[in-house]
């Protein structure tokens, strides 16, 4: 490997070029030209001794050294992003940015208006979310804090639970008037079931309690929880919603409350070294007050 300690801009064009597969569209990405891109992959392979990209027609292809680099070069990405985070907090009052990660429907559905009155009452916070399920990315500092549907179990983290969020089977008033109410889980058959498409870890575990939500049972599927939550709300047929969320929309009924019901715990979590971070305290604080007013609001209604 050669002396020359690599600069921060070659592993920011790397990473990118690795996202995209080519010098122009890393460019784009960065705002930078394509031959400072490129004179950015020649310094870093000069710099460490290594080939990183093969060249070809249709794109740069990575090597297998560039894959066993692309995790190291992340972490440098997100420590460098956290250590700007950080940065931004120190003044007067609450101020700087917090990085939010939470799953596709709390994200889209319930965080919005909590933080709006965030802002509203500390206007120098600056809010960033991204929508992930990923358990490992308050450690690696690519968020500061997480809204997560299970406890996570990471050391060095502040942990609270918020409480449970009930799930049901719900369906637009629509689609009851013209197919008709399930009397019965087995009654499922004859209707359209909105489910999943791949399988995971917590899918598997509902498959075995409840058998009717097999994959090929559904007659709509889809992986994002957004897009079920759509196609129930746009009348396609029979899903799993949150009740809380359900609640808000006076035309999704509750379809077989009795015999179906199931509990996703809600968790919040930041790592423990931005415990004394203003900006971070109160972004928790708000987002605990937020989620278990949301979870309390849930009431029985429409119970069939």
């Amino acid at each position: 490997m050669a002396n020359n300690e690599p600069n921060w801009e070659w592993y920011r064009s790397f990473l990118q070029v690795l996202e995209t597969g080519s010098l122009s569209a890393a460019g784009r990405a960065l705002g930078l030209t394509q031959p400072t891109v490129g004179r950015h992959i020649d310094s870093l392979e000069a710099a460490l001794g290594l080939k990183l990209f093969t060249r070809s027609f249709d794109g740069f292809a990575p090597t297998d050294a560039a894959e066993e680099l692309r995790p190291y070069a992340a972490g440098i990405a997100a420590t460098a992003a956290a250590l700007r985070r950080a940065a931004s907090g120190h003044g007067s009052g609450v101020r700087g940015t917090v990085r939010l990660t939470a799953s596709e429907v709390i994200g889209v559905e319930v965080l919005p208006p909590i933080l709006a009155a965030l802002h509203g009452e500390h206007p120098e916070l600056v809010i960033e979310l991204v929508l992930s399920n990923r358990a490992d990315d308050l450690l690696h500092r690519e968020a500061d804090i997480a809204v997560r549907m299970f406890q996570p179990v990471q050391e060095a983290l502040v942990v609270q639970r918020i409480g449970g969020i009930e799930l049901g089977l719900h369906a637009h008033q629509r689609y009851l008037a013209a197919r008709g109410m399930p009397k019965s889980m087995e009654a499922l058959s004859r209707h359209v079931v909105i489910g999943f498409d791949h399988e995971n870890a917590y899918i598997r575990s509902l498959r075995e309690k409840i058998p009717a939500f097999s994959r090929d049972r559904f007659a709509f599927r889809a992986d994002s929880d957004l897009a079920q939550l759509a196609a129930i709300r746009a009348g396609i047929g029979i899903g799993i919603c949150q009740s809380a969320l359900a609640a808000r929309d006076k035309q999704l009924v509750r379809v077989l409350r009795s015999q179906f019901s199931l509990t996703m715990d809600t968790w919040i979590a930041m790592h423990e070294d931005l415990r004394s971070s203003a900006r971070c305290a109160v972004t928790f604080a708000a987002l605990a007050a937020g989620l278990a007013a949301y979870i309390s609001a849930d009431s029985p209604r429409n119970a069939v």
